[in-house]
């Protein structure tokens, strides 16, 4: 029963993720919008990884992101493993492609990209720093998979719908994003929660940021 719950609320955090950035994006846009090139280049290498993992039976040990294991390419090269059996490696690509989609088309392809790579690198500092893991790991608490990043990733999607609605149902379902992720984190110690507190506290200071450098440009075309 507990399997069953962590594996709902995980898809359900990421069901609102994606629901917020076809709120942010547009849902009527989709078709007249350019190629995301961040999401394919993305989405393609992590199902190279998973074409090596078939053709290679040594890719796992040789690339997974085990810190008792040494080699600086881990951290980066484990994130295109996938290890949560067919289901699970299904899930982590369509959600991946889903959600860089949405991301470029918001944020820009070379955001998106920075915002994942963010999403490999942050999260196992972060827990280092707040004493809640125990090194760098690219999918919560296992050493291999794309989902971490991802999830990480879609709370920006979040955050970016949240600057941009006034409807309450909307606000809800966009501020229920880091709420869920940190019930998921407290009850369930489900790290998908976690990296999406982390990547909705990115986005917060991307958006910021952003938005300062926007409104002067505004100002001086005025």
């Amino acid at each position: 029963m507990g399997a069953i719950l962590f594996n709902v609320t995980t898809a359900a955090l990421m069901v609102m993720m994606v629901n917020c950035g076809l709120g942010v994006v547009g849902r009527d846009t989709l078709r007249g919008r350019p190629l995301p090139w961040a999401a394919i280049v993305l989405t393609a290498l992590a199902v190279g990884g998973v074409v090596l993992q078939l053709v290679w039976s040594g890719a796992m040990d040789a690339l997974d992101a085990d810190p008792a294991k040494s080699g600086w390419w881990r951290e980066f090269t484990s994130v295109f493993m996938q290890n949560g059996g067919l289901f699970g490696g299904l899930w982590n690509l369509v959600t991946l492609a889903a959600v860089a989609a949405l991301a470029h088309w918001y944020w820009g392809g070379t955001l998106t990209l920075g915002f994942f790579l963010a999403g490999i690198l942050l999260p196992g500092r972060i827990d280092d720093l707040l004493g809640f893991g125990d090194g760098p790991s690219t999918d919560p608490r296992n050493f291999a998979g794309s989902s971490g990043a991802t999830y990480f990733l879609g709370a920006t999607l979040a955050l970016a719908f949240l600057t941009r609605t006034r409807v309450p149902k909307e606000i809800a379902l966009a501020a229920g994003v880091p709420a869920l992720g940190t019930a998921m984190w407290l009850a369930q110690e489900n790290g998908h929660g976690l990296v999406s507190v982390y990547g909705f506290a990115l986005g917060a200071l991307a958006w910021a940021v952003r938005s300062r450098l926007v409104r002067p440009a505004a100002e001086r075309t005025a």
